[in-house]
């Protein structure tokens, strides 16, 4: 038990209310709608449930602030019970109360008539306007966007434009939700001139991609945006990624394999891997299947006063204490293949390449390999077989490229099934052989999904882990690389000496009840 809630603990019965665990109760979704966020925000209370006697038991960080619960009984017309709980757990209920939705669709219904026009000038809503009027509906709008986005753990934010109206997406856990109700499309300009305001973006210029980045102090910390904007037929559309440095920061102070969600056997080759003298150490997958965050787990678990490790990157989006990071920088001539040679100079003992891209960046990879440096690095492409094509095609001189790899690790993501409203289910005949099992496949095991509750938003998940396949560089598969066999055959001789394809990988998570079928169906091919 924390000394924070042994803390509160005795506060309540100083005080003689009841204790509750916010973390452990499910909240009543009809009562919250009921109450204004605002208040419960102002107040700092969480509504449980109204008694028979028509008595609302609300839980407050403060049980002693007999001015709030005055002003609760007389703003919501009902007599009060309080309990006592956690600060940090009434904030953490405030987020699954959809705290910030709430308010950003209290500010879209704010919208005055006549600050909504085509022409930013005519409306009153001035470049300086947007830059400066914190209160203006606009502002207020993508303001309360990003923070709410923070709130949802959303790693980017889309605005899409449409015939129609705007749209305005998260995606959360690599799935795409709406953050709101569409924005009617006289909208549009207003919102993406502020985005662009905050970019110091050219807010004339609407023919041309343009790229650019803001930081704001959200809650107390940091956080960095980088921001898109492509012309579309409708008008301009924009993403923005949101890199969360501090609570990156807190996550990456300990960051090890074991919290990624790779198997035992997984991350015993991948430990021996990471812990060789030199040699390449080749992670591959699509853009967000989590390669940079395995590398960072790796340099981390081996990072120690003794050896120099240093990473080039585009960009940099973690800082790892103890390691030199350096961030690519086309525009003044910094490429992956420059900073490269740069870095061998600086006697390093490991080296991470954040991307191979072009056969130049390929054969200074290999060749630090080759001359005794342990080289981190990715490569886009579909499976682990794939990648030796990808980087013959680079013009890689075969042994060379062989003698270097020790192994090559690909990896997907998939959500994991939401703890809170995790129930066991029947498994569907029809979702079996579009799976391509059978009730054999899964003799003695339990299938599970998510019901939906406020921790998940209603969408049954809350996180993702790791699914992986390995090949290990055996004296067999890499005669076969040599002789240039086809990728079928390299298969077999693989899974011949144990090697798990991603598929099964990602099966065995569904027999243990971490994620559902439809979810692997998604991220890997149907055998």
């Amino acid at each position: 038990m924390t000394e924070q809630l042994i803390a509160w603990r005795s506060r309540a019965a100083e005080l003689g209310v009841e204790s509750v665990d916010l973390d452990e109760m499910l909240l009543d979704r009809e009562l919250l709608a009921d109450v204004p966020i605002e208040l419960m925000v102002r107040h700092g209370f969480v509504p449980l449930k109204r008694e028979d006697d028509g008595t609302l038991l609300v839980a407050m960080a403060d049980p002693a602030d007999v001015a709030s619960v005055d002003a609760m009984e007389g703003l919501l017309d009902a007599s009060v019970r309080v309990a006592a709980a956690a600060p940090d757990a009434v904030e953490r209920a405030h987020r699954r109360a959809g705290a910030g939705e709430r308010i950003l669709e209290s500010v879209q219904t704010a919208f005055e008539p006549t600050v909504v026009t085509d022409d930013l000038e005519d409306a009153g809503l001035t470049l300086a306007s947007l830059a400066t009027d914190s209160g203006h509906p606009i502002v207020r709008l993508v303001d309360t966007t990003l923070m709410n986005a923070l709130e949802r753990r959303a790693s980017d934010i889309h605005i899409e434009t449409r015939d129609d109206a705007v749209w305005v997406k998260y995606r959360v856990d690599g799935v795409l939700y709406p953050a709101m109700e569409p924005v009617e499309l006289r909208h549009h300009d207003a919102i993406i001139s502020r985005v662009k305001v905050m970019s110091d973006l050219d807010i004339a210029e609407k023919r041309v991609p343009q790229d650019g980045r803001f930081k704001l102090n959200l809650g107390g910390r940091k956080v960095d945006f980088r921001v898109s904007i492509m012309p579309s037929i409708h008008g301009e559309d924009a993403v923005i990624r949101i890199l969360d440095k501090e609570y990156l920061a807190e996550e990456f102070t300990d960051l090890r394999l074991d919290g990624l969600g790779f198997s035992d056997a997984h991350m015993a080759q991948l430990r021996k891997y990471m812990r060789e003298p030199y040699g390449m150490f080749l992670v591959t997958g699509p853009t967000g299947s989590g390669k940079t965050t395995t590398l960072y787990a790796g340099l981390s678990e081996i990072r120690s006063e003794e050896a120099k490790i240093i990473t080039i990157e585009d960009p940099v989006e973690y800082q790892l204490p103890g390691i030199t990071q350096i961030p690519v920088n086309e525009k003044k001539g910094l490429t992956f293949a420059r900073g490269l040679r740069s870095i061998l100079r600086h006697d390093p003992d490991t080296i991470m390449v954040g991307e191979i891209r072009d056969p130049e960046t390929a054969n200074i990879a290999v060749q630090s390999a080759l001359t005794g440096h342990l080289v981190f690095t990715t490569v886009h492409a579909n499976n682990v077989v794939d990648v030796i094509g990808r980087l013959l095609n680079m013009e890689v001189e075969e042994y060379q490229f062989v003698s270097a790899l020790n192994c090559v690790l690909a990896q997907r993501l998939v959500r994991v099934i939401c703890p809170r409203c995790k129930r066991p289910v029947e498994p569907d005949l029809t979702l079996l052989a579009d799976s391509g099992l059978t009730l054999d496949d899964l003799q003695g095991a339990t299938l599970y999904e998510g019901a939906g509750c406020d921790d998940c938003r209603g969408t049954g998940y809350h996180g993702r882990t790791v699914i992986a396949e390995v090949l290990d560089l055996s004296d067999a598969v890499r005669e076969m690389i040599l002789d240039r066999r086809p990728t079928s055959e390299i298969k077999r001789q693989a899974a011949a000496e144990g090697m798990q394809f991603l598929r099964d990988s990602a099966l065995d998570k569904v027999r243990s009840g971490e994620t559902t079928l439809q979810e692997i169906n998604k991220v890997t091919f149907v055998d």
